[in-house]
């Protein structure tokens, strides 16, 4: 799932560092790109259940949530609402640049937030990378990119983490080492799943630096089974009382997902594994 005023173009690039046996699948939030004539999410519950109908079209198959930032919160949220569903959950969740649900309360307070004017939200923008330079130079594109900004940071204050909302996945944890985010994160994350967490800090800030992001697949496990240990960049968070980290997984061949989820031009499709991805 995408950061906070994202859509799909960022992750579009990775469909040529995915193993050939990973199928990369893009969901849109509402609201822009291909569903810009989609009103936007009005709350939290109304994105989620548009969503979860998404994930329920690939869940046929092995998939893997990710999310990124605000989309962190997203994926993790659907992969615990398609247990609750009885939909089949991901094989793991990976969760990039994003404290845990536990601390909304705490991330509200921090820019950028719905009370900002304009013009704070697109300095916070080109502060954070998030306005490529054909953007700022468009006033009319410059306003829609605010809008849509604005109509995410809405759905995401009405989230509300319940106390005891837990997942049964293996989660992943990828932080970048010049972010804001403090050595705990990891270990909150842990607290929110039942089979241990492991954690990769990696080179730069928020969108960590263009080489690292151009390749994150690279450094997600899910997708990389036949990997072993961890690097000195990694740390693995133990479930207390298990002494065991987190699980790799194997991969199976299925038919082709049904066209109800974009997928970049050049995507294999018939007679590979598939995982399913997320961007919002």
């Amino acid at each position: 799932m995408s950061f906070c005023g994202g859509g799909t173009t960022s992750f579009r690039s990775w469909t040529h560092c995915l193993p050939e046996d990973v199928e990369l699948v893009l969901y849109c939030y509402p609201g822009r790109e291909g569903r810009f004539t989609t009103p936007f999410a009005r709350d939290w519950d109304e994105l989620l259940s548009d969503a979860l109908a998404a994930v329920r079209d690939i869940a046929w198959r092995p998939y893997v949530l990710f999310g990124h930032s605000m989309g962190a919160w997203v994926a993790f949220d659907l992969a615990r609402r398609a247990e609750c569903e009885g939909i089949a959950p991901p094989r793991a969740l990976v969760v990039s640049a994003a404290d845990a649900p536990t601390r909304r309360q705490e991330s509200a307070k921090s820019p950028p937030t719905v009370h900002d004017s304009d013009e704070q939200l697109v300095a916070w923008m080109r502060t954070n990378g998030q306005l490529p330079a054909g953007v700022q130079e468009d006033p009319e594109i410059l306003q829609i990119a605010v809008e849509i900004l604005r109509a995410d940071m809405r759905v995401m204050d009405t989230y509300r983490y319940r106390s005891g909302e837990r997942i049964g996945v293996p989660i992943q944890v990828l932080l970048g080492k010049d972010d804001d985010a403090d050595a705990g994160v990891p270990d909150r994350w842990r607290r929110l799943g039942t089979t241990g967490v492991e954690a990769a800090w990696l080179p730069g800030g928020h969108f960590y630096t263009p080489d690292v992001w151009s390749r994150l697949p690279d450094h997600m496990t899910a997708l990389h089974p036949a990997r072993s240990g961890t690097t000195p960049e990694q740390v693995v968070a133990q479930t207390p009382g298990t002494g065991q980290a987190t699980s790799n997984f194997t991969s199976r061949t299925y038919e082709p997902t049904r066209p109800t989820l974009s997928r970049p031009e050049g995507e294999a499709t018939a007679g590979q594994t598939t995982v399913g991805w997320g961007t919002t």
